[in-house]
């Protein structure tokens, strides 16, 4: 243990760590001070600020782009001998399993149906018909495909070059290792990492806790077993416990066997819906869906509201931006360690464009299915949503098709895999970037730390929704985007000038040259 304690890096960790307790204690302790103070801050975030969230998606995903075409992209991660530690395959499941397949397994049916029904008033649509239908799967494909991929992507290569290639330390500061001339930035870095961890720490614990709610509503629809507290403590002890074993193995073993098994579930689910689901309709609402979504996408991605006075945008696109952007720092982190050994390229099209790819059909399937079903008086998902809350419309779809207990049953397993498997690869980041000592991709912080990053997580998502509810830690969760909104920018700047020449900070690049040189 005092090996592992020496591993520590006390400056970044207990900052982190005794500010989530004293946000928790100031939640008990004056709970209306907690709301009122985080209302604020959250509304001045979106409302105020909005407008550079929304620059900051639309840059992001050009940025992207630009760097998939240009001569960064040939660079390989490590250096030019650098094998890859991972196949493709389990490259892609860990990378869509740790960034939004939790989110798309909660709202791909709840969230068409909240827009179907609440459209934003400045756009004229009338609710529940086919025009809301259209901009509701418009909708899903913006906010759950190539935008939020990209806020993902950017700071991913960026620290994927700054710490293989730029040989830059293992902190989320190397995100922006570009504009630092200091090689060995120690303050800077240990601020940044506290305040990123913290902001993930709380956002972690509203997913830890969403994914509760979710799974409990499964168990009551499978087994009729009551949603309540009893229920939600002997789930979060499990979810715990299948963590701490998943981290225990290691990331090559525990996320890499579950990650590929969680998309075999995905696939069941998505081939039971095309198969008995109204398959001519979801794909004939994505076609006509997508062809809007690409030929107005810079004006949904950048739609504020404030010129109509519409509050719209700032419940919806802007907060999802600002929870990709607060994830994306220490997401990066952990994505960037698996893309070592191959091209830049390959980490776009990894990382941006198949997870895309993934999520836009997945979004197809499942939105398209709901809002059909919805449409055409299957089931009011609408009704069920408002009284039993956005967890139970999935299972409500679910219900409606063959065989729905074993559907159901897979897509419980399904979100519980999600669950574990979004926990275990960010709360191994986030005990990585508290650990000293990482030199290389393979390497795993100590389990300790881990564990007290997951119990730490488990514990505040569970008294929230015990007692005082999941809004204060999603509000909280929330403000984690303002730090990160300038983070992001500083690594979009990064990844520019990276970009423009790749060679003056491709340290691996030469050092693998002369290794070349002298074995000749």
């Amino acid at each position: 243990m005092n090996k592992h304690l020496k591993q520590l890096r006390p400056f970044v960790f207990f900052p982190a760590f005794i500010l989530l307790v004293l946000t928790i204690v100031l939640n008990f302790t004056n709970y209306d001070a907690f709301l009122e103070y985080t209302t604020l801050a959250k509304d001045f975030m979106t409302i105020e600020m909005g407008w550079i969230f929304s620059l900051v998606g639309a840059a992001s995903l050009i940025m992207i782009i630009a760097v998939y075409f240009s001569p960064l992209g040939d660079i390989r991660i490590g250096g030019p001998n650098a094998k890859p530690i991972l196949n493709k395959f389990s490259w892609f499941t860990i990378t869509l399993c740790t960034t939004i397949a939790a989110g798309i397994m909660f709202w791909g049916t709840a969230e068409p149906i909240w827009h179907l029904a609440y459209p934003p008033s400045s756009l004229g649509i009338d609710p529940m018909s086919g025009a809301a239908a259209k901009f509701a799967m418009e909708t899903m494909y913006l906010h759950w495909t190539f935008v939020p991929y990209a806020i993902y992507a950017v700071p991913t290569i960026v620290f994927a070059f700054a710490y293989y290639n730029m040989r830059r330390s293992f902190s989320v500061g190397s995100e922006i290792a570009p504009l630092i001339k200091n090689h060995n930035p120690k303050k800077l870095d240990n601020i940044i990492d506290a305040v990123v961890i913290f902001a993930v720490a709380a956002g972690i614990s509203a997913s830890f806790g969403t994914s509760i709610l979710n799974m409990g509503g499964g168990m009551n629809a499978l087994f009729g077993v009551a949603n309540d507290k009893t229920l939600w403590v002997i789930l979060t002890i499990v979810g715990t416990i299948a963590f701490v074993v998943s981290s225990s193995t290691g990331l090559l073993k525990g996320i890499k066997i579950l990650s590929d098994f969680n998309v075999f579930l995905y696939v069941i689910i998505i081939g039971a819906l095309l198969l008995f689901g109204p398959t001519a309709y979801m794909f004939g609402l994505g076609t006509e869906a997508l062809g809007g979504f690409f030929t107005n996408l810079f004006d949904k991605a950048l739609f504020t509201g404030v010129a109509s006075g519409d509050t719209w945008a700032s419940g919806w696109t802007v907060f999802y931006w600002s929870n990709w952007l607060a994830w994306a720092p220490v997401s990066a982190v952990f994505l960037a360690r698996i893309t070592y050994g191959y091209k830049i390229r390959e980490a776009v099209t990894m990382n941006f464009i198949i997870p895309s790819i993934f999520s836009a059909v997945w979004m197809t399937i499942l939105s398209g299915t709901a809002i059909n079903f919805q449409m055409t008086g299957v089931v009011d998902l609408l009704a069920i949503m408002t009284e039993q809350g956005s967890a139970a419309a999935g299972y409500a779809v679910l219900k409606q098709l063959p065989l729905s207990t074993i559907l159901i049953g897979i897509y419980l397993f399904a979100v519980l895999i999600s669950f574990v498997t979004a926990t275990d690869s960010t709360t191994n980041a986030m005990a990585s970037i508290s650990s000293s000592g990482i030199k290389d991709g393979k390497q795993e912080a100590p389990l300790f730390i881990k564990i007290i990053w997951g119990s730490t997580v488990g514990l505040v998502s569970l008294i929230f929704i015990t007692t005082l509810g999941i809004d204060g830690i999603k509000m909280l969760s929330n403000l984690g985007g303002f730090p990160a909104l300038f983070l992001g920018v500083l690594s979009i700047v990064s990844l520019g000038l990276i970009m423009v020449n790749p060679k003056k900070y491709d340290i691996a690049g030469k050092d693998d040259l002369i290794v070349e040189l002298e074995n000749e």
